[in-house]
C-alpha cells in the first residue's frame, strides 16, 4: 500500500486523464482490435500468436484470481482514494492485473513480431506505462501489476517458438487449438466445480467466470474460423493499402456491431449467466475469424473485376 499511497499523493487532473488513456490499453477492446489487425491484414499465424497470448494470459490470470480472492486496495484499505474514471472497469479480484496481463501481452507480443526498432521501442514504453497506470489510479497493487507483467513475459517467450511451429501445418494447427481448449475446459471445471469458502464474493466470482466462458468462446470460436477457412476460403491477407483500411475500418465496425447487439438478444434468452458470455464471445469469434474475412475476399473480388473491366 505504500506505493500506491506514493502515487496517490503525486495524482494532478493532468495526470489523472494521461493515465486513464493508458489504461485502456489493457482492455478488451484494444486486444481484439490488435488481434484482428494481424489476422485481416498482416499475416493470420501472428494473429494466432496475438489472440493466443491473450486468451491464454487472460484464462491464468482469473484462475489466480478466484484461487487467491485477494479484495481491491481500496476494500482492504478504507481511506486510500481511487481515482474514480477507473472504478467501472476495476471489477472482479485484485490479484493479479487482468489490464496488465492484457497490455503487456498484446504490446510485448508484438515487440517480438515485428523488426523496427522504433516499433519496438513505442512497444516497450507502453507495456511499462500501462500497468504503471494500475498503481497510479489505485486499483491495483506492486505485487498484482507485477506478477500480471512477468506472466504476459513468459507466456510470450514460451508460445512464440510454440505456436509457430504449430502453424506451420493443418495437423499441428488442430492440436494448437485442442491444447488451447482443454486448457479453457479446465479453467471452466476449476470454476464451476472448486470447493470455494462460502464466504466468497458472488459479484467478482460471477465477474471471473464469465471472462473464464468469454474466452473460451474465443478459442472454440477461433478454432471453428481455421476449420471453415481451410476448407472454403483461404483468406488472403495482402491487399492495397486503401483496402486494408476499408477492411479494417468494415471489419470492426460489424464486430463490435454484432458484439454489442447479441448482449441483449442473448441475455433475454439465457439470461445473466456465464454461459449467455461464452456463446456471445464464440458468435462474434467465428464472425470475426471467417464472416467479415468472407466480406473481405467479396469487395476484392469486385474490385479486382472492376479494374479488369477498366483495362479492357
Amino acid at each position: 500500500m505504500e506505493v500506491l499511497k506514493f502515487f496517490e499523493n503525486l495524482r494532478t487532473p493532468f495526470f489523472n486523464q494521461f493515465f486513464s488513456i493508458i489504461t485502456h490499453l489493457g482492455e478488451e477492446t484494444f486486444f481484439i482490435a490488435i488481434g484482428m489487425f494481424y489476422y485481416w491484414c498482416i499475416n493470420k499465424r501472428k494473429g494466432y500468436f496475438i489472440l493466443s497470448v491473450g486468451f491464454l494470459g487472460t484464462l491464468a490470470n482469473q484462475v489466480l484470481k478466484l484461487f487467491f480472492r485477494i479484495p481491491r486496495p481500496w476494500v482492504k484499505d478504507k481511506g486510500f482514494t481511487i481515482v474514480e474514471s477507473a472504478r467501472a472497469e476495476a471489477t472482479g479480484y485484485s490479484f493479479p492485473s487482468g489490464h496488465t496481463q492484457s497490455g503487456v501481452g498484446v504490446l510485448g507480443g508484438i515487440t517480438v513480431l515485428e523488426k523496427k526498432l522504433w516499433v519496438k521501442f513505442i512497444c516497450v514504453v507502453f507495456a511499462i506505462l500501462v500497468p504503471i497506470s494500475r498503481l497510479y489510479l489505485g486499483v491495483h497493487t506492486l505485487l498484482d501489476v507485477a506478477v500480471s507483467f512477468f506472466l504476459a513475459g513468459i507466456l510470450i517467450a514460451i508460445l512464440y517458438p510454440v505456436i509457430f511451429k504449430l502453424t506451420e501445418t493443418k495437423k499441428g494447427m488442430r492440436i494448437f487449438f485442442t491444447g488451447l481448449t482443454l486448457i479453457a475446459l479446465g479453467c471452466i471445471l476449476f470454476g464451476e466445480f472448486y470447493n470455494f469458502p462460502g464466504d466468497v464474493d458472488v459479484t467478482n466470482y460471477e465477474n471471473s467466470l464469465k471472462t473464464i466462458y468469454k474466452i473460451s468462446g474465443c478459442v472454440l470460436g477461433l478454432w471453428l474460423s481455421y476449420e471453415l477457412d481451410e476448407k472454403y476460403l483461404h483468406f488472403d491477407t495482402k491487399a492495397s493499402w486503401w483496402l486494408q483500411i476499408v477492411k479494417l475500418v468494415i471489419g470492426f465496425a460489424l464486430v463490435m456491431g454484432v458484439k454489442s447487439g447479441l448482449k441483449p438478444v442473448l441475455a433475454l434468452v439465457f439470461g445473466n449467466l456465464a454461459l449467455a458470455n461464452g456463446i456471445r464471445y464464440f458468435i462474434v469469434t467465428v464472425f470475426g475469424g471467417f464472416v467479415c474475412p468472407l466480406i473481405f475476399k467479396f469487395i476484392l473480388d469486385v474490385v479486382k473485376r472492376g479494374g479488369k473491366n477498366g483495362e479492357e
